[in-house]
Parts: C-alpha cells; structure tokens; sequence
C-alpha cells in the first residue's frame, strides 16, 4: 500500500495513517467548541452539537496540508481534501459530505478529495444511535433519552453508516466546517489587505473582495492561526453553487479505471494468504481434519484449527482454497441443529403467543372484538445480503501493534473487537477502513477482521483473509425471517381498528450483545417491528412483537425491518380496499389525510405512472414513509410461462432538500433492483445447520433481462434532508404483489413471491 504505486486521484483517497486513539474525555473548554488539533499549522477544529470535552489529535496531514478542522484539510497546491466518517458502500456518501462541506466553502469542485476519518469522538453518528435509543433498541441504548445516547456514543467514538443516516447526521456538521472554514480563509486575507474579513467571499477556490483573489492554498496555514465566531455564518442552502446539483462523484474514476484499492487488492511484503471454513451453527467444534492432504497441496504453509473454524495458510489464494478443501473436516455440534422446519415452528409458536404490545393508539382490542373483521397472515424468510465483496481482511503484526485493512461499517466497533480478540489494549490497534464492496448491514460484524488478527498472530506474519462465497452465505447473519398476522375493522369504506402481530428474532437485541456486550436478551423490541405503524389516519391501531427463537443468528440487513412491515401492510392495505369494493388509489388517498408528503407522492407517482385503477390492469401500489424520506411505487406486473414477470416500476420520492439529484436516483434505482431481488429470490435456508444456498446462481437473482423499465421522479422538497439508500426497498415487494393479485385475482402472503 505504497502512495507512489497509487495514481494522484487515488493517494488521496488512502485509508488514514496509524495514529493515536482519542484520549479520556474531558470537561474545561466552551460549549460547542471542541480542540482536536494544536501546533503550527495544525488549527482550530470545531466539533458541532457535542460537548465541550478536549480529544487528543490524531487526523494526520501530509506534506503542504493544512489541518483546517476536523473535516478539512486544505494543501499548499490548492486542493480541499474532506475527511469523512461514513463508509463509501456504493452510496455515494464520498461525494455528497464532500459537496456540502465544499458548497459552504466555496471549493472548485475539480480539486475536491476525500479521506475516510480516523476513529475520534468528534466522528461519532450520534443521530443513529440517539434514534436507536429513542426507539428503545436493546444493544443500543446507554441511558434513558436521546441525549445519554448521543453522549455514549460521543465517548465511545461510535462510527458507524447505517439506517441511511449519513446525510441526515452529518450535513449540518459539515455544513458548518466548510463555513468555518470559509471565515478563517477570510480573515486571513482581510489581514492581507488590511480589511474587515467580512467583506470577503469565496468562490472557485479563491477568497475574493472585488478585484482582490487569493488561492486557498496561500492562505490556508495562515488561516488556520485564526478563531472562527460562534455561532458560524452558514449560506443559505439555496445560495450555494454545489449542493443541490449533480457534481460528478469522487469515487468514480478510481473504480472505472481499477486505481481504487479495496481491502482484498492490499499486499504487504511476505504476506500469506488464508482461506476458512465454518462448522454447521450451533455449539459447533472442528473435529477431524486431514492435514496431510491440506499440506500436499503445493503452496501451502500451515494449518490454523480454533474453535468452531479451521484456516489454511498459503502462499496464494488458490494453494489455501484447495487447502482447506482437502482438509475435508469433520464437525461435532452440540443441541440443535437448526433448519426451515426448526425456523417455521419458532416463528409459529411465537406467533400464536401473541406477542408483546409496542404500538398502541386508540383502543384497537375494543375496536376489533366481536365483530367482523379482515385478517390475513403473511411471511418472509431469511433474506441474503450477497455483496458482491464477501467478508475480508488483511492483519499485520509490527512492533507490538495489530494493523487491519478491512471494510466496515463501524471502524471504532472493528478496532474493539479485534482488541478483545487478541488480548491487545484498543491504543495497540490500527483500522484502516477500506472503501466497502457492498455492506447492506452485513460489515457492521467483524468475523473477518477477528479471524485475520488472530491468523496473522499464530503465523508471524502478514494474512489476508477472503471468505468464499459458500462461508459467506453460511454464517452471513441474514435479515431474520417473520411472519405476521393482520386484522382490521372497516366502518363506511374506511379502516377504522388495525392489529399486528410479528412473530420475528430479535435481531438487534442480539446484535447488540455481538457488538457492544450489552443487548435486549432476546425480548421483545421496537427494532422488529419498525415500520409496522401504517402511515395512514387509523383511529386505533395496535402492533405487538411476538420474539421467536430459530437457533441461527440474524442481523442488520438493508432497510432492516422496513423490508418485512411494508410488505405486511400494504399488501393487507390492498386486500381491505378490495373487501371495501374500493379502488386502491382511492382508499388510501381517504385515510391520508394527516400525511400530505406521502399523499403528494401517492398522486403524483400514479399520474406518472398511468394508474388503470382497474380490476386486471396488472397495476399494484405500496407507499411507505422511513428514514425522514417519503415513497410511493407503481409496479406493473403478470405472469409469462408461469412466472412472475415485473415490466415497469414507478416510483415518486419525496426526501427534502436534495444534496446530489444523480446520486438520489442512483440510490432508489439500486434500491428498487434490491427489492426486486428480494420479491422474487434472495430467500435463505438451512439444513441440519448448514446453508442450502451456498452460491450467488442459487439465490435465484434477477438477471439483466429481467430489470424492468424504472422511472424515478424526485419530489421538489424544501424539508430537511431524508435518507434514500434502503427507502426504495421495503415498497418492492408489496407493489408487485399487489400487481401480481389485481392481474391474476391470487393473493400471494410469502415472500419469494412464487406462483403455486
């Protein structure tokens, strides 16, 4: 990993240089002032809506840089280089922070670059955890209330990219460190002409007053010696010249021309390679293995056996894959081994429980007893992440220190449990987040990252791990399976009592003892039932969580439980309308009347998309509302040689204020695809333990012949920014299905949608 093997672009898009981990917080400076560099040259840095604590530093400036603050950095040759917290997975978070630091700023886009952050408190994405708190999200929650939640993952430099919060954690912190940034530009060059700095601008990568202009990178160390005001004048977001606009993304020419190195591309002197494998789930051991097969297979170099796994090392990736498949081992698993019948059962019998009560508005028990009602159950199973990039890592010893270069959603989560795996204090541990081949949840976890230290401590030398893609879909922690059951009452064409019960894991509960040591315990969990609450004016509305214990472990996965509630509930949404003998536009647009974003996509994606609002018409639609983003979907479906075949999906999209309108459409367009996946394949079993689909072609994944025509309309929004990564795919499913029935007259309840 050598900067003169990289090209420019890609240099500066390294993973950051070793560096010290933040020192014990503590308490003396201003409120809303936070000092993360000192020295000559290094600069004031602000950190934005935490508390006043002092952070040792540790962002590292190259030769020429400047460290502006915290998320800035400014070079001798003009160029702006951002520091971002957030993981690149595709979503294009590398571009997006960068445009709203650089709008305020007043940056040439042409000599804009990013840099993923250190790990550092002032990082921290306190809105996802303080919303996982607000939900009550076991694993989580540090202390009552959003703000214990903010200050626990202050003090825990909790980084984490997930729940589409990237945009809506950081814009205003990025924000305000480009105009903090713009003001000290400014003031260094009002000191120049002997001028009040406020009668400065910046543009272009200049600072100008009238015919005055200076570069950014003559005055950027000298800016730095400067205090900004607090507050700190901020544009108005129409104002600038960046946001809101389609600048072409950062990270795209590295991955078009192959320059952009992932974790699997790092190669360190006298590396080995490492390929694993796992036993069935459950209390697994490694029984018998044959080394002596695994050892004459050239270029292998030894044999790693631990509990539940055995590893071999080699001098290439194919020496230790045909390695570890001539170990041929045998595994001894103690108590169940789980499979579908094991997971239908669980989720049965939880169901039949009727769970825990977590929503409740109105009286819907009173509502709903002793008279007719509409009830349907629905179903979706284990669900895969299949990222194209499986799990990886690559493990350095050197000098007492572990170094890993892995992707991750979470660098501060990595770094800890590399150090409890290895008996290394945290300060002993350097994570270089490596730009993430497909997450979706999935890189929040760090088996790869553990198992490589561990390897490249018995080994004495550098290991990279790849899992295969058979290791991967056996112990990837899947979206957990669910089944629901629904009932509502309708009075005068309208819904007017609405119950859900889901049966489903608890899944962040026990993600949270994996990640943090402290968890739900497997009770029940608002986590699980999120997006549950139909968007609609329901007088009494109840939603339990009925937890189900299915002997494998499940986890994050995109859009997380948006991706089941919507599928139950605008799936059952349509069945009412017909039991009303109303139009399905028609029904829902009566009961949206406290929703007017989602009832303005509702009516604008229908004119867009052409709605028949006939019986047979192949017309299916599903809204949703999560992530402070607003959707509603057209799906146009019906049935070709006995299969589903999808033909248009229209969707409208109302997520605020619009940082990069390519990288939105980009985003719901991946979404509807990912959906699209899951509606028709993507589902998971298991057998005695082991995974029945062990490769991409068994997931049954739509094929580009099969992506159907998509037409995305953004929805002129002046309302905070909304997250769009995983809004497009929890109304997929629902939407075809509902075109699937209106086509066919069948209702189908089970996701993959399959025609019996």
């Amino acid at each position: 990993m050598d900067d003169r093997d990289r090209s420019p672009y890609q240099a500066r898009m390294a993973p950051p240089k070793p560096s010290s981990p933040p020192s014990s917080p503590s308490r003396g400076l201003t409120r809303r002032r936070l000092l993360v560099g000192g020295g000559a040259g290094v600069g004031l840095a602000l950190a934005w809506g935490i508390w006043p604590r002092d952070y040792a530093p540790n962002l590292a400036a190259g030769p020429g840089e400047t460290i502006v603050n915290a998320f800035l950095k400014i070079g001798t040759d003009g160029r702006v280089t951002v520091i971002v917290p957030q993981a690149e997975m595709g979503q294009g978070v590398w571009t997006a922070l960068p445009q709203i630091l650089a709008d305020e700023l007043g940056a040439d886009w042409r000599q804009v670059g990013v840099e993923p952050a250190p790990i550092n408190p002032v990082y921290a994405n306190t809105l996802l955890i303080a919303d996982a708190a607000a939900e009550q999200l076991p694993g989580f929650l540090a202390g009552p209330g959003r703000w214990a939640a903010r200050e626990y993952a202050t003090r825990n430099a909790l980084m984490m990219t997930a729940g589409s919060s990237s945009i809506r954690g950081f814009e205003q912190r990025f924000r305000e460190a480009g105009a903090a940034a713009r003001v000290l530009l400014c003031m260094a060059a009002g000191k120049r002409l002997g001028a009040d700095w406020q009668a400065c601008d910046t543009e272009a990568g200049f600072v100008v007053r009238g015919d005055d202009r200076f570069r950014f990178g003559e005055l950027a160390a000298e800016a730095a010696g400067f205090s900004p005001p607090d507050p700190v004048p901020l544009r108005d977001p129409g104002e600038g010249k960046l946001s809101g606009q389609s600048m072409p993304r950062l990270d795209l020419p590295a991955k078009v021309d192959g320059t952009m190195r992932f974790a699997g591309d790092v190669r360190l002197p006298q590396m080995l390679f490492a390929s694993i494998r796992h036993g069935p789930l459950g209390d697994t051991s490694v029984g018998a293995i044959d080394e002596k097969a695994a050892h004459a297979v050239p270029g292998v170099v030894s044999v790693v056996k631990r509990q539940g796994w055995v590893a071999v090392l080699a001098n290439t990736t194919w020496a230790a894959d045909r390695g570890a498949d001539a170990l041929a081992a045998k595994y001894q698993t103690r108590g169940t081994l789980p499979g579908a019948v094991h997971v239908a059962g669980a989720l049965d019998r939880a169901l039949a429980t009727g769970g825990k009560r977590l929503i409740a508005i109105g009286d819907a028990e009173s509502a709903l007893g002793g008279t007719p009602t509409v009830a349907a159950d629905y179903t979706v199973p284990l669900a895969a992440h299949a990222a194209i990039e499986p799990l990886v890592a690559t493990a350095r010893m050197t000098g007492g220190r572990v170094e890993i270069w892995v992707p991750t959603q979470a660098q501060g989560l990595t770094r800890r449990a590399v150090a409890q795996a290895t008996g290394y204090a945290e300060d002993a541990v350097t994570v270089y987040p490596m730009p993430v081949g497909g997450g979706f949840g999935r890189k929040v976890e760090n088996d790869a990252a553990v198992e490589a230290a561990l390897l490249a401590i018995e080994a004495k030398r550098p290991v990279q791990l790849l899992w295969t893609r058979g290791e991967e879909m056996q112990r990837a922690r899947h979206r957990p399976p669910a089944k629901a059951r629904l009932k509502a009452k309708l009075t005068g064409g309208r819904v007017a009592a609405w119950s859900a019960t889901v049966a489903t894991p608890s899944a962040m509960g026990a993600m949270g003892q994996r990640l943090f040591g402290h968890g739900g315990g497997g009770g029940p969990e608002l986590a699980a039932i999120e997006g549950a609450q139909p968007p609609y004016a329901i007088p009494a509305v109840a939603v339990a969580h009925a937890p189900a214990e299915i002997g494998i472990e499940t986890g994050m996965w995109r859009s997380v439980a948006h991706s089941y509630t919507a599928f139950f509930s605008e799936s059952f949404m349509d069945e009412l309308a017909a039991a009303a003998n109303s139009d399905a536009l028609s029904f829902r647009m009566a009961q949206l009347g406290g929703n007017p974003r989602l009832a303005r996509c509702l009516t604008r994606v229908t004119a867009a998309g052409g709605w028949a609002g006939e019986a047979e018409s192949g017309q299916g639609l599903a809204i949703h509302s999560a992530f402070g983003s607003h959707i509603a979907l057209l799906a146009e479906a019906g049935v070709e040689d006995d299969a589903i075949r999808v033909s248009r999906l229209v969707a409208s999209v109302d997520c605020g204020r619009i940082i990069n309108p390519d990288i939105v459409r980009q985003q719901i367009e991946g979404g509807l695809v990912w959906g699209l996946a899951a509606a028709l394949g993507g589902a998971v079993s298991y057998t005695a333990g082991v995974v029945d689909q062990r490769s991409l072609a068994a997931l049954n994944l739509p094929k580009l012949a099969d992506i159907p025509d998509i037409v995305v309309e953004l929805v002129p929004s002046k309302e905070v920014p909304g997250g769009v990564a995983e809004l497009a795919v929890p109304v997929v499913a629902p939407a075809i299905a509902n075109a699937i029935a209106s086509a066919t007259g069948k209702r189908l309840r089970a996701l993959p949608l399959v025609l019996a």
